[in-house]
């Protein structure tokens, strides 16, 4: 082996490393524009399945909320004789 020094434990022929410094490198490069297609593309596969379903979800709990203060709601012709 001949070298002790971490990194340079043996001298390997015939290959090439290529590399790139992390200096020189864009850490996500073209990340808003590709988030953004792939963000697009999947809501209009699942939107035709999911959206009717969150839709009567959504109504099913305004009619509920509703409906809750609608029978809380004090009838005032239950106080008509109280004084």
């Amino acid at each position: 082996m001949g070298h002790l020094v971490f990194g340079k434990l043996a001298f390997v022929r015939n290959i090439i490393y290529v590399r790139l410094s992390p200096y020189e490198q864009k850490a996500l490069p073209h990340f808003w524009s590709h988030t953004w297609k792939g963000f697009k593309r999947d809501f209009n596969s699942v939107f035709p399945y999911a959206g009717p379903a969150f839709l009567h979800a959504y109504l099913v709990y305004l009619w509920g909320t509703a409906e809750n203060d609608r029978l809380k709601r004090k009838n005032p012709k239950d106080f008509e004789n109280d004084v």
